[in-house]
Parts: structure tokens; C-alpha cells; sequence
């Protein structure tokens, strides 16, 4: 084992032999291994590749820088309203209002010292989502296979490379036996792409045709391999790619990008509304400069600079708490797409399962032998292993042609390490008696055909003792069974009859029924075969092996959760129809309905509309290749439906990149699910995916909330201006107090709003339509009716200032104090849509909220109490009755829109009944 290699200071990293145009496609295998200074049988040494690493350097992308505080900071002063805030000061200085210029710019510094604090912490949390996953690759060193980072990959090394693997480093294939590579990241093909190793004569053949070379970050879905590496890190294809976009900044969610131009939206309509205001000022007599003031602040106040920050801080922490709860998002889009997920598809192995397998009954010879903590009996009898030679045949095969590796401890025990399915099967012919590391000591392996899309058996060639070849299969019992012309009965090898298939099938179909994961197992022998393709003799029947893996703990009550929630459960499996069958009624897949199920044959050559139809009422797909995985979830989406999928294994990394939440198990998964999926669940628990659901949810809900309040608010502002202002009655806000308006109502209410815990019923309403607009037109019309209300009763509280006090600063006080306490209680509304104070189902406590309100007043109740702040917002004191009538005004729309909201509830509650 080659000690940690320790990259320092790169000598050379503009080496020309790196260079993408060196077209290592063109050249013979034997001219790149003696260029790159490597050998196909032994590899770099240690030595070697550590002097390559010292010259050339990690095998890592450049990354990003993420944005200095600095920047962030600057990059707030940008923006269209601070522009406005920034008119008015000037403004202010040239008419001598040197305070009025000091408060705006107070206003401006204090915005942007609260939108540094948030989108800083914000762009910590999403930058502390990259690397989460560490891919590893296996190279050939020294003679020997090791396992090593994928960033220590040298020029020069040999990847090896097998179905899953990880492409670490752009590479020039030097062998390959039936190799398929999925290479949709770079070149968007979504079928995996059939490789060779012979050089090619074109040299300006497309990178989606260079059938013998491999790129950094692809992965393979069959065969085996081998392949030298030509480039890495900034040198690859996809370093290539990085370094022309140069991306420096986090991209924008599709929310984000919504909510800028709503954004822009208002900065338009308030500034014209701002600008009929100034008009109308003037024709009533008004001065222009004090107008002009007043339209300006008016046009700040009114739109709502703070959207951006409230959406990237309410992602940022929404990521955060899903952290917490074991959920890592590795791309922030994940968090949106989480709240409008339709359809959830489910690898059953180890997703739905324990993924811990375990060999629970043998059918061979006409008998069925029960398997029980490795023992075998056939009714009452206990049986050995030899008792006869079919069975012992058929352990012997389990071991054999099998992927596990296996090795003793210290203490003599077994150390098996493989996939649960090959683990049992060892230890079945281990607990029976077999002698594991001898018969395989005994029958070397010459070469393995593993499984494929095409194929779903597994076939091994071995040299036996006697000189002879055998031949071991294992797999799908119909296409095993296929392959037999005889079988092993008790008088020896006799023909396989179509009865005796007839048995076979129905044995094989009652195992099923009980949920278990059967498996066909055969075997044939030759006479100096070197390789399968030399192998000519039909295999002999042997048996089926019946596997249980039992379902995860509490998965049923999460199949119900998830309906609840409106959410489609769809199972998706390479198991054979009736085990599927039976699983998918165990956990009520179909919701009570006839579930509907779908095997693989019917999938193949289907035109993509009929295969959209087919899929959109299934709940059980069976036999499903990794090919099928991926058609069956571009259906769904086909369909219009917003999908998610779940696995943990290699074969169903396409299908996970594909859908809009690709989600992928922490501890079981392997590293390319981890690698392309945008949810990884740390514990392996899915029921921590009906959190992460509904924390979706929250994290949009919230942010509407927010939306909501802000638009509202500032509406009514715009609101009363316009209505007093064309009225003729004076002005009620002077600009100053729009301004103090935007400092104290707008930005911790708002952010309060946004950090809401999840409603009560957020995971039993349906999932919301993925192209929902965050402002809808309902949603407007509730903000204008609910501005209008505010506007209405803050207009009232002035009419009875100007009736008492006549036009004068003290009506305008009275008006003034209204408006921004009727907006902090709005925020209480702004909570819930369908739950409100009256409601019997209480909404979790705010506490952000509570201080924010408790802030924000003591702040509003300052500017009465300090001499200097009454003085510069000039507002005067009020009286006992000029403050009942503040409450009242302030506390009338928070009663209207609490006492609506529980008239619709009892609506909806009679409607259900009826």
C-alpha cells in the first residue's frame, strides 16, 4: 500500500502532455502507456505517482471562490431602491436638510449592515453543501488494486474500472470487455454509451464519438475495464468546462429569480403611483420639494428590498435545519422542488428493505428445504449438505459465482464483504458446511460475466482440480431456466421436459408470493474451455433459492404519510412480478385501490406518449433494468408530474440525476448515488424524508408569508398617500416617517415571518403545482383587499385627527402611529392562511416573531418618548383617547382578517360534512 501521497507546490502544471489537444484517441495503446511512463499489468509505482502529484497537483475541479463579506456588502448599494434612498439624501443636503440626509442614509446603512449579516451566513451555509461527498477510485499501483481519493489520481494511472466506478480523470481505455459508460453529464445522451479500445482514425471526431476514451465524472453502468489517465483536474473535459464559465457566484434558485422580478415589478408600479402622487401634491398647492421628498421615500417605503434577503436566508436556513435532522441538500434548487414532489419513487432493495438478506428456502429435487439460522430441513428432518449431490452442486455454486470476498479473521471466523444478496448466499454454504476459501482455492476464477441490462444473470468460468472448466450460473430463474436443457434429479443428469419447466415456474411463482427474491442456479462443465465465449454446453439445472429481505422498520406507517400528504408512492424493482406484487400490497402502494403493476417486458420499443400512459397509474414496476429506471421517471415527468427517487445502489445513479429530487442513502448508499443525487439522507432512515418534505414546504410557505406581508404593507402605504393626497386633506406621512415605516415594519417582521415552524397540517394538503407562481392572482387580490383594510382604518384614525386637531403634525402623528402599529400586528395574520387566532388548532409559537414585535414597538413607542426623535419625525404626543383610537385603528384589521379566516374554516367544515 503506497503511503498518503502529500501534494506541495506544482512545478510544472502547464505541462503540454496535458494538453486536451494531445489526442490520446488517435494513438495505439502501447504508444500511450510508454508516453505516460506506466504499464497495463503493474501500473505507476508509489514513488512515480507521487513525483506526478508534486508536478501536476490534486485531481480536483477549481472551484468557485465564494463572496468575500465585502462584496456583499457593496453589492447591496446596487440596488434600484437604495438608488432612490440615495436621490433623496442628495436632495436633502441641497436644500440644507443636512439630519433628514444623515437618517436616510442611516436607513441605508442600517438595510445593508442586516442584508451583510444574513446573505454572509446565508452564503456560508450553501457553500458548506460542496464536497459532502469524497468520490474515491480504483487504481492499479505497484502491481496491486488500491483504493485511493479521487483528487490523488495521477497522469499515467490505471483505473480499473467495474460497473458503478466512478470516473476519477479524463483516461485513454487499454481494455474493455463489454464496457457501457453513462456520459449524459457531458454530452446530455441519457443511454450509456458502448466503449472499445481501439484507436480511432478521425481526429476531429466529436468528444460524444471517442468510443475508446473516458471523462472525469461519468459513470459506468457494465462490463469491466481498464484505462490510463491522460488529464486531470482543470485539464479534464470537465475542468475544461468549469473554467470557461467561471462561475463565482451561487446561481439563483427559479424562487429567487421569481421573486426579483416581482421585485422589479413594483420598483415600476410604485414609482409611477409615487410619481401621480408628486403630480397630484403639486396641483393641490403643496411644494414641490417637500413633495418630491415625500414621492421619493414613498416609492422606497413602498417597494420591499428585503425579498432577495428574505429568500436566500430562508433557504440558507432551512438547509441548516434539515442538517440537523440528518438531511444533507447538496443543490439549493432541491429545497423547492422538495415542497411540490408528486410522485416519490422507491428502490425497494435497501430503501424500502433492510437491505439484509438471508436464504429462508431451497427448492430442488421436487422438495422444499427451509433454511433456519443455517440449517437445512425438508418438513420436520433435518438434512446434511451432502445428502445429496444436487444440493451440494447448488452450495457450491452459491459461492462460486458470487462477487463477495471472502477472507478469516484473527479468530477463524468469516470476514465476508459484498452486496447483501452474494453475503447470503455465502453464508448459507458456509453455515451448511462448506469450506468456502478451499473450493474456491480449488476452482480459481478465469473470468466473470456480470449481470446487464440485457442479461439478468451472473455467469462465472473456473478451472477445476481435474482440468476441466465449470461453468456456474445464478439469476433471474426464467432466463436461467432458459439456458438448461437438463437438470439434476436423483438418478442423475436427465433431460429438462416442458413439465418439468412447468414446475419449475410454478415453484418459482409460489416463492415469490411470499415476497421473496428467488434465484435460478445452474451449471455446466468443459473440456478446456479458457473463456465463456468458449463455452458450448447447455447448463444444468440445479434449483431455486429463495431469499427474504425484510421491510425497514415503520415503512408501512410512511407509505401512509406520504399519501397523506398527496404524494404517489411508486416501487420500483429489479425483483420478478409476483415478489413485487406482493410487497407492493404489503405496504398499500396503490391506497386502497386494485394495485397496478408493470413488468419490464412490457417497456421494451414502447413509443415515449404510450410509455408516459403506462406509467402514470402504476405503482409497481418489476424486473426494471437501470435504463427502464431512468424511462420509467422521464415518463413520470413527461406526464407533468414532479418526481423524486430514492436508491442507494450503482444501478440507480441514472435515475437519481434525472429526476427533480434525487435522494440517496448516507451510509448505505454507494459513492456515485451519494455522488449524483440531491438529497443524501445521513442515517439511512426514508421517514427523514417525510421531514424534509414538509420542511420544503415550510421554506416556500414561508417565504410567501413573508412576500405577503411585505407587499401588503407597503401597498398601504402607497395607499394612504395616494387616497389623502388626492383627497386635498394634507399629507399624512411626511418623508421622514416613510422612512422610519420601511426601518421598523419591514425587515424584522419580515424575516420573522420566514423562519415559521411547519404548520400543522403542512403534510396533509397535496403538494403544490410546480410551476405555482409565488404571487399568485388570488394572492394579490387578498394583498390589495387586505392593504385596502389597513389603508381604510389608518385613513379613519386621521379624519378623526384632522376633525380634533385640524391639518397639523399631530394628526399626522395619530395617522402615522396607526399605520405602523396596524402593519406589526398584520404580521400576526400573515402566519397562516387558514389558521388564525380563533382557530382551535393553535399554530406553533414564533419566537422570532414575538421579539421582532416586541422590538419594533419599543421602537415605534421611542419615537414619542425621545424629544430628539419626536423632533426629527415630527410627531407630537398623544392623549388617552388619540391612543384608543391608534388601537382600535391598528387592532381592526388583524379582528376582520382573523374573524374571515374563521368564517371560511366553518365554510369548509360544512362543506365537508355536506
Amino acid at each position: 500500500m503506497c503511503p498518503p501521497l502529500v501534494p506541495v507546490p506544482i512545478i510544472n502544471p502547464k505541462s503540454k502532455i496535458q494538453n486536451p489537444k494531445w489526442k490520446w484517441h488517435l494513438k495505439e495503446v502501447e504508444t500511450v502507456l510508454v508516453e505516460l511512463e506506466t504499464s497495463q499489468e503493474a501500473g505507476l509505482s508509489c514513488e512515480s505517482a507521487r513525483e506526478k502529484l508534486r508536478r501536476y497537483g490534486l485531481n480536483a475541479l477549481p472551484e468557485a471562490a465564494p463572496r468575500s463579506g465585502l462584496s456583499i456588502f457593496i453589492n447591496y448599494f446596487k440596488s434600484i431602491p437604495v438608488a432612490l434612498l440615495s436621490a433623496a439624501a442628495a436632495l436633502s443636503l441641497l436644500t440644507g436638510g443636512l439630519a433628514d440626509a444623515l437618517v436616510i442614509m442611516g436607513v441605508v446603512a442600517i438595510n445593508a449592515v442586516l442584508g451583510y449579516a444574513t446573505e454572509s451566513q446565508s452564503e456560508r451555509i450553501i457553500h458548506s453543501l460542496k464536497n459532502l461527498v469524497k468520490p474515491s477510485a480504483l487504481v492499479l499501483r505497484e502491481g496491486k488494486q488500491m483504493e485511493i481519493s479521487a483528487t490523488e489520481v495521477v497522469l499515467g494511472d490505471i483505473l480499473v474500472l467495474s460497473p458503478g466506478s466512478y470516473i476519477a480523470a479524463d483516461a485513454r481505455l487499454i481494455a474493455a470487455r463489454r464496457l457501457s459508460v453513462d456520459e449524459s453529464l457531458l454530452t446530455g445522451e441519457s443511454l450509456p454509451v458502448k466503449k472499445t479500445v481501439e484507436p480511432l482514425t478521425n481526429p476531429d471526431v466529436p468528444l460524444a464519438e471517442r468510443s475508446n476514451m473516458t471523462y472525469m465524472g461519468t459513470l459506468v453502468t457494465g462490463g469491466q475495464g481498464l484505462a490510463v489517465v491522460v488529464a486531470t483536474g482543470s485539464f479534464t473535459e470537465m475542468g475544461q468546462i468549469q473554467t470557461l464559465v467561471g462561475e463565482t457566484n451561487v446561481p439563483q434558485t427559479p424562487m429567487e429569480r421569481q421573486l426579483d422580478r416581482v421585485g422589479s415589478q413594483l420598483v415600476l408600479l410604485a414609482s409611477g403611483v409615487c410619481g401621480l402622487v408628486f403630480a397630484i401634491g403639486l396641483l393641490r398647492g403643496y411644494g414641490w420639494l417637500p413633495m418630491l421628498k415625500s414621492s421619493i421615500s414613498l416609492a422606497v417605503a413602498a417597494v420591499p428590498e428585503g425579498l432577495p434577503t428574505v429568500a436566500t436566508t430562508t433557504l440558507a436556513l432551512g438547509l441548516w435545519e434539515m442538517r440537523k435532522r440528518n438531511v444533507l441538500i447538496r443543490r439549493l434548487e432541491a429545497v423547492e422542488a422538495l415542497g411540490s414532489v408528486q410522485t416519490i419513487c422507491l428502490d425497494k432493495t435497501g430503501t424500502l428493505t433492510a437491505n439484509q438478506m438471508s436464504v429462508v428456502e431451497l427448492s430442488l429435487l421436487n422438495k422444499c428445504i427451509k433454511v433456519s439460522e443455517g440449517k437445512l430441513q425438508v418438513e420436520e428432518t433435518m438434512i446434511p449438505p451432502d445428502s445429496s449431490a444436487c444440493l451440494l452442486k447448488l452450495l457450491e455454486v452459491s459461492a462460486l459465482c458470487n462477487g463477495s470476498e471472502v477472507s478469516r479473521r484473527g479468530d477463524g471466523e468469516y470476514a465476508v464483504n459484498g452486496s447483501a444478496t452474494e453475503n447470503a448466499l455465502i453464508h448459507l454454504a458456509i453455515d451448511a458446511g462448506v469450506d468456502v476459501l478451499n473450493l474456491r482455492s480449488s476452482h480459481p476464477l478465469l473470468e466473470t460475466n456480470h449481470r446487464s441490462e440485457t442479461q439478468n444473470f451472473m455467469r462465472t468460468l473456473h478451472l477445476t482440480q481435474q482440468g476441466e472448466s465449470l461453468v456456474a450460473v445464478k439469476g433471474n430463474p426464467t432466463e436461467v431456466l432458459d439456458l438448461c436443457d437438463w437438470q439434476f434429479k436423483a438418478g442423475g443428469i436427465v433431460p429438462l421436459t416442458e413439465a418439468d419447466r412447468l414446475a419449475i415456474k410454478i415453484e418459482n411463482d409460489r416463492m415469490a408470493a411470499k415476497a421473496l427474491r428467488v434465484l435460478g442456479a445452474a451449471y455446466s462443465q468443459e473440456n478446456g474451455a479458457s473463456s465463456l465465449a468458449e463455452v458450448h454446453n447447455s447448463p444444468i439445472w440445479l434449483g431455486l433459492i429463495g431469499l427474504a429481505d425484510p421491510l425497514r422498520q415503520g415503512v408501512k406507517v410512511l407509505m401512509a404519510d406520504f399519501h397523506q400528504a398527496g404524494i404517489n408512492t411508486v416501487m420500483i424493482t429489479g425483483d420478478q412480478s409476483a415478489t413485487a406484487y406482493a410487497i407492493g400490497k404489503e405496504l398499500n402502494l396503490s391506497q386502497e385501490q386494485p394495485l397496478e403493476i408493470l413488468d419490464s417486458t412490457h417497456l421494451a420499443d414502447l413509443d415515449p406518449e404510450v410509455m408516459k400512459g403506462l406509467c402514470e397509474g402504476v405503482q409497481v414496476f418489476a424486473r426494471i433494468s437501470p435504463a427502464h429506471k431512468l424511462q420509467i421517471v422521464q415518463a413520470l415527468q413527461r406526464a407533468g408530474k414532479v418526481v423524486a427517487m430514492t436508491g442507494d445502489g450503482i444501478n440507480d445513479a441514472p435515475a437519481l440525476k434525472a429526476a427533480e429530487v434525487g435522494i440517496a442513502m448516507g451510509h448505505a448508499g454507494t459513492d456515485v448515488a451519494r455522488e449524483v443525487a440531491d438529497v443524501v439522507l445521513e442515517d439511512d432512515d426514508l421517514a427523514t424524508m417525510i421531514v424534509a418534505v414538509g420542511q420544503g414546504r415550510t421554506i416556500y410557505s414561508n417565504i410567501r408569508k413573508s412576500v405577503h406581508f411585505l407587499l401588503s404593507t407597503n401597498l398601504s402605504e402607497i395607499a394612504v398617500m395616494f387616497a389623502v393626497t388626492s383627497a386635498g386633506l394634507g399629507q399624512p406621512l411626511n418623508a421622514m416617517q416613510l422612512l422610519w415605516l420601511n426601518l421598523v415594519t419591514d425587515i424584522f417582521p419580515g424575516l420573522a415571518l420566514a423562519m415559521e415552524a411547519p404548520e400543522p397540517d403542512v403534510l396533509r394538503s397535496p403538494p403544490r403545482p410546480s410551476d405555482e407562481q409565488i404571487i399568485k392572482p388570488s394572492d394579490f387580490r387578498q394583498i390589495v383587499l387586505e392593504s385596502g383594510i389597513l389603508s381604510l382604518s389608518t385613513i379613519l384614525a386621521y379624519i378623526y385627527g384632522i376633525r380634533c386637531y385640524g391639518i397639523s403634525p399631530h394628526s399626522s402623528t395619530i395617522a402615522f402611529m396607526s399605520l405602523v402599529m396596524g402593519q406589526l400586528l398584520h404580521s400576526v395574520a400573515c402566519r397562516s392562511q387558514r389558521q388564525g387566532i380563533f382557530s382551535q388548532q393553535k399554530l406553533p409559537p414564533n419566537r422570532y416573531l414575538a421579539l421582532a414585535l416586541a422590538g419594533s414597538f419599543a421602537l415605534q413607542f421611542l419615537s414619542l418618548a425621545l424629544p430628539g426623535l419626536r423632533k426629527l419625525l415630527n410627531v407630537t404626543t398623544v392623549n388617552l383617547l388619540d391612543s384608543a383610537v391608534i388601537a382600535g385603528s391598528a387592532l381592526l384589521p388583524l379582528m376582520l382578517h382573523e374573524t374571515a379566516k374563521e368564517i371560511q374554516a366553518i365554510e369548509g367544515n360544512e362543506r365537508k360534512f355536506l
